[in-house]
């Protein structure tokens, strides 16, 4: 048995089942982002199943678990709890899946935010947990869908903007590296 299916095995008893589900679709767009763009599949894989890693329990808990892991967490992810998943999957992908490659662990960690100048798999796995086949319905989904195979940091400053309108419409606070993520790419556009 592969690590790859080791780890989805893990998962499948870990996750909620939609949780689960969200996870596979992200794995598998990920491998094709990664066959698209030429970077490695195997690692598109492993990022994509360990994305969401961290959030087998509630944001409470996920608060607990860093305190116990000695995770520091800054004001701006206290405020926002749905950022402290990323931090926690990298640090569980490290020690409980025993990933090691620096850029796996940043692409878990940075696939929520994003931030400035990711490389290829950092912006695989961003793109691919916005885009996957599962994902509900919402405004830029279809535009980011195209430009996701025709050109990956259109893709970033388009789910960026994307993100940045949802949580303004929503009433919810914006982190600063969203907002970092979205200026980088939108001045990289010209």
């Amino acid at each position: 048995m592969t690590d790859l299916e080791n780890i989805q095995k893990k998962l499948e008893k870990r996750l909620k089942k939609d949780r689960y589900q969200h996870t596979l679709g992200v794995m598998y767009t990920a491998a094709s982002l990664a066959m698209r763009y030429d970077d490695d599949v195997e690692d598109a894989l492993t990022a994509g199943l360990l994305h969401d890693c961290g959030k087998f329990c509630s944001s409470k808990e996920q608060i607990k678990l860093c305190k116990e892991y000695k995770i520091k967490l800054t004001d701006e992810e206290l405020e926002m709890p749905a950022l402290i998943h990323a931090k926690l999957g990298a640090f569980l992908a490290e020690k409980e899946y025993h990933v090691k490659d620096r850029r796996i662990l940043n692409a878990i960690l940075y696939h929520t935010t994003g931030c400035p100048d990711m490389n290829m798999l950092e912006k695989i796995i961003y793109i691919a947990d916005y885009i996957e086949p599962g994902r509900k319905m919402i405004p830029a989904l279809p535009q980011v869908r195209r430009l996701a195979f025709k050109d990956i940091d259109e893709a970033v400053c388009a789910c960026a903007v994307s993100t940045l309108e949802y949580l303004k419409e929503e009433g919810r606070p914006i982190g600063p590296m969203t907002i970092k993520t979205y200026k980088f790419y939108r001045n990289r556009k010209g």
